[in-house]
């Protein structure tokens, strides 16, 4: 199926604004993890995965759809491919500052989990029968997912 240069233009410079947004997000994503604003992040997170469906949706289409990329003049391709090589940049750094946070919040929440442990694991003494009392006997659970 062959696709005219009109319509398969458009659908590249529909494709290279998405991809165009989505690192912008991504970048300030990235930018507020490094200047301690997680709650940014929060705060965008639907919009951020909104444009990441859009985009995966779109680039399928694409991928599947090669005719489309070939009826689109040199010109917008290459607008695509820059956008494309920009957005795996961004992405690359945004997926380790990520990992970054991931790790140091879980570090945070397993230390405080186990200072809370070892403060309720303190004996409280022994009674007549040379036993020691028991401790505070609620249980603490740290869940390894985030």
């Amino acid at each position: 199926m062959s696709h005219d240069p009109t319509t398969a233009t458009a659908y590249l410079r529909k494709l290279t604004s998405l991809t165009d947004r989505l690192t912008a997000r991504l970048e300030m994503e990235t930018d507020a993890f490094a200047t301690r604003r997680a709650a940014d992040v929060v705060a965008g997170l639907a919009e951020t995965q909104e444009l990441a469906n859009q985009y995966r949706k779109e680039s399928g289409h694409l991928k599947a759809n090669r005719a489309i990329l070939m009826a689109a003049p040199a010109s917008e391709r290459m607008a695509l491919v820059k956008a494309t090589e920009a957005f795996e940049a961004v992405l690359a750094i945004h997926g380790r500052t990520v990992e970054a946070a991931r790790t140091i919040s879980e570090g945070l929440v397993r230390t405080i989990a186990q200072e809370v442990a070892g403060s309720r694991a303190m004996g409280t003494g022994y009674g007549a029968s040379g036993q020691a009392y028991g401790g505070d006997s609620r249980a603490i659970t740290l869940n390894r997912t985030a």
